[in-house]
């Protein structure tokens, strides 16, 4: 049986788990009955959701970008008929690499929306609601951590 009370956090903190761990395949299969939104773009499917992560998030040789997403302060709002559910939470963004120390990279919001498909939670939309802050991004972006504030 579902329980959005586990189910929604879950979700939250296997996103990041995955992001964590380079399984872009995995961060992307999360949204199969939805999409990511960044900048108002809808980005929809499986291996669009993966080239996105691999276009901005650098990978080191282990596989990993070497990085801790820390997914807090979730907002979940139940719909009336509770098959559906909004979120606003935040991230924070540790990361050490053998030429850094540990820092935080940066930290933001989310806006979700989830609903129970086929018995489960999922997400069918994560919005890329802005990013309250950067420290040094260098060894975490591919690009300009200036392209990302909002």
């Amino acid at each position: 049986m579902a329980n959005p009370a586990i189910d929604i956090p879950n979700l939250l903190h296997l996103y990041a788990e995955h992001l964590d761990a380079g399984r872009f395949h995995e961060v992307a299969r999360m949204f199969d009955h939805g999409c990511v939104v960044v900048y108002g773009e809808e980005i929809r499917g499986t291996e669009a959701v993966e080239k996105m992560c691999r276009s901005f998030i650098r990978v080191y040789p282990d596989g990993t970008p070497k990085t801790r997403h820390v997914a807090s302060n979730a907002i979940i709002e139940m719909d009336e008929d509770g098959q559906g559910a909004s979120c606003r939470s935040l991230w924070t963004l540790l990361q050490a690499t053998d030429a850094l120390p540990l820092q935080v990279v940066g930290g933001g919001r989310y806006h979700d929306r989830f609903a129970v498909i086929d018995g489960t939670w999922c997400f069918t939309r994560r919005e890329y609601a802005g990013v309250d802050f950067w420290g040094d991004a260098s060894a975490h972006l591919l690009g300009p951590a200036e392209k990302w504030k909002g």
